[in-house]
């Protein structure tokens, strides 16, 4: 089976990767934990998801399969010390959110962005693929665009997952376990170097 062409997402693909991302992290950890109402879950999900990709896509930074079938949004360094996490501004200048949610979002973005290094790197924010597309390596295939821009940078690429059953897949692609987040929710802060 071969892999679709990736390319680099634009805003007609916004609503596509929206509605794969809200369907691929529906069991996620931390999603869940941020946004724990079964009712409301799809429309902040969608809001947060949303803003990223928002945030991302003028930079040419989010990698698509079959238009947002599979997506990796990263972040490239942008002269910062560190690239911003993943939650990072994740809300919107007027909020989506009860001040509740909004808390946990703000919180959880401090608390990983405090323990990113101060060195230059490529941000692994968010990869998902629609269920109806999982297990053909698509994942893998958009995430790895993103690891050989990295690579041509010379940089590292960091990423953080609160799912233990992703820390083994992404070992097996590569990265290693920098550091470990207990609370809010058990997070692994993982990295891949350049090849050498």
């Amino acid at each position: 089976m071969t892999t679709p062409e990736i390319t680099i997402a634009t805003p007609a693909d916004r609503a596509r990767v929206v509605d794969t991302l809200v369907a691929a992290f529906v069991k996620d950890p931390i999603l869940r934990w941020l946004f724990p109402d079964e009712e409301t879950y799809p429309r902040y999900c969608a809001a947060f998801f949303g803003h990223l990709f928002d945030k991302r896509v003028h930079q040419k930074s989010i990698w698509t399969i079959d238009g947002g079938a599979a997506v990796a949004l990263w972040d490239p360094p942008t002269g910062q010390s560190a690239a911003v996490p993943a939650a990072a501004h994740a809300v919107p200048e007027v909020s989506p959110y009860p001040a509740d949610v909004l808390a946990r979002v703000q919180g959880y973005d401090d608390i990983v962005h405090d323990a990113l290094p101060a060195f230059p790197f490529w941000y692994l924010g968010v990869l998902g693929t629609h269920p109806d597309n999982a297990g053909r390596g698509w994942g893998r295939a958009v995430m790895r665009a993103g690891l050989d821009r990295a690579a041509a940078d010379g940089l590292p690429a960091i990423l953080e997952t609160s799912n233990p059953v992703n820390v083994e897949l992404y070992r097996r692609a590569g990265w290693e376990v920098m550091s470990f987040l207990p609370e809010p929710v058990p997070t692994w802060l993982m990295m891949q170097q350049p090849p050498r």
